[in-house]
């Protein structure tokens, strides 16, 4: 027993190492679902987009770039998913540069399984330069902000835009933001302005910053981080790459925890018997 314990005590890290790898990537590759508990915040967004007829029409700003995709991409996948099955049609644009190439390949695969049509379900603008004078330009004049869409179509040849003559003719905007240009510019030079209803998504990181604007109604709900992406996909009831991102959490942070408790209590063990001898 002894030697075991000083051998547990010289346990080269490189096996740590190896564990903690191997359990976080055994959930990724078979997710269990372990028990998510969903907050107010992921449940107000969710409820107001459930709440929306039929043909509504809805903007999804994809707010980020290659670095936010482990926890904001899920999101817009979970998002899309919902509006889709609810019949909304979808507006996807981008305020990133880099974030072109994520909102089409989001707004494609979602598409493809909704069996949904591009200029009649869902529009892909593309990346909108100027950050807030982009915004204010789409509140003035839609068409003069996006003369065409991403693949080049123009506005007024496209049969879901018909009507659209600025945000005051979308009812939901939603933000998903890795920072500025994100949720605050939609709000200051969008929403307070134009009067469409705004939620937000954000990594876990920033989370904490939205909340005063969650607490006052500024936006009506915030999804914050992966464990915000898994909520929503349980609402869903479409298990995804957040649930199983979740997973791998847990049980790396399970495993940590007990090889923090197993080497404490054989230093202890340790100590004792070099007392008894002493």
């Amino acid at each position: 027993m002894s030697t075991f314990i000083h051998r547990l005590l010289r346990l080269d890290r490189r096996i740590i190492f190896l564990l903690i790898g191997v359990m976080t990537l055994l959930p990724l590759l078979y997710p269990v679902g372990l028990p998510v508990y969903v907050s107010p915040e992921v449940k107000k967004i969710y409820d107001h987009v459930e709440s929306l007829p039929a043909g509504t029409l809805i903007l999804l700003s994809f707010d980020f770039e290659p670095g936010g995709k482990p926890e904001l991409y899920p999101m817009a996948i979970a998002l899309l998913r919902q509006a889709f099955q609810k019949n909304l049609k979808v507006l996807g644009m981008t305020l990133w540069p880099a974030g072109a190439g994520l909102a089409e390949s989001a707004l494609t695969q979602v598409a493809q399984e909704a069996g949904k049509e591009r200029g009649t379900d869902y529009v892909f603008l593309g990346y909108a330069p100027g950050d807030a004078n982009a915004v204010i330009s789409m509140g003035q004049d839609f068409r003069a902000a996006f003369p065409t869409d991403y693949a080049g179509t123009k506005i007024a040849a496209i049969p879901l835009l018909a009507n659209v003559r600025s945000l005051r003719d979308i009812a939901y905007v939603i933000s998903l933001s890795v920072g500025f240009p994100g949720i605050e510019t939609w709000y200051v030079y969008g929403k307070e302005k134009y009067g469409f209803e705004l939620g937000g998504g954000c990594t876990a990181v920033s989370a904490p910053r939205f909340y005063p604007l969650l607490n006052t109604g500024q936006i009506n709900g915030l999804l914050g981080g992966l464990r915000g992406a898994a909520e929503y996909e349980l609402l869903i009831g479409a298990q995804g790459k957040a649930i199983a991102g979740m997973d791998a959490q847990s049980a790396t942070h399970f495993l940590i925890i007990l090889l923090i408790a197993i080497c404490n209590a054989a230093y202890f063990l340790t100590e004792q018997a070099r007392g008894r001898r002493s």
